[in-house]
């Protein structure tokens, strides 16, 4: 009777002892991982902090008032924004426009109607949120999910309009 007791008690710690696999949650910037969480002043002086953004699909829009590319790609996400934003779809821009050059980044939001949240702390290059997710050029992109993983990155025109249309179907 002992030994049955014995064997019992040993059998059961080894099931109560067993670790549960759990999911890893891997912040980075490849497709798959989270993205990393940012906070930075926007155009009027408050703080956003990505984690405050609300929406089915977030794209993180790297660009500055001085990069051709990126104001000819701009009158296509305004499209695009304007068709998706009422079913889930919210942008971010990050410019990469230095302290100086304010003035030449409020201007362009205005003229290219850029109505989505805006963020910069107006240090070029040097911008934190650049920097940690490794953009070394500009335009670019990174599509976040409801949950903030990313789900792809540096798509511009139909093909970055295809991928929103496609995330939001779902």
């Amino acid at each position: 009777m002992k030994n049955t007791l014995i064997l019992f008690i040993s059998v059961l710690a080894l099931f109560s002892c067993k670790e549960e696999k759990k999911e890893i949650t891997v912040f980075g910037t490849n497709i798959g991982d989270y993205a990393p969480t940012f906070t930075a002043p926007t155009p009027d002086g408050t703080v956003l902090s990505i984690n405050d953004v609300d929406a089915k699909v977030t794209i993180l829009d790297f660009w500055a008032s001085w990069c051709g590319p990126c104001r000819r790609e701009n009158p296509n996400v305004v499209r695009m924004y304007n068709q998706y934003h009422s079913k889930g779809l919210e942008i971010v821009g990050i410019s990469l426009d230095k302290a100086g050059q304010k003035d030449r980044w409020l201007k362009a939001i205005e003229q290219d109607n850029l109505t989505w949240k805006h963020v910069s702390n107006l240090q070029g290059w040097q911008e934190p949120i650049a920097q940690t997710f490794g953009v070394n050029s500009i335009p670019a992109t990174y599509i976040l999910d409801k949950d903030g993983k990313i789900v792809a990155k540096n798509l511009r025109g139909k093909a970055l309009e295809d991928k929103v249309a496609e995330l939001l179907a779902n």
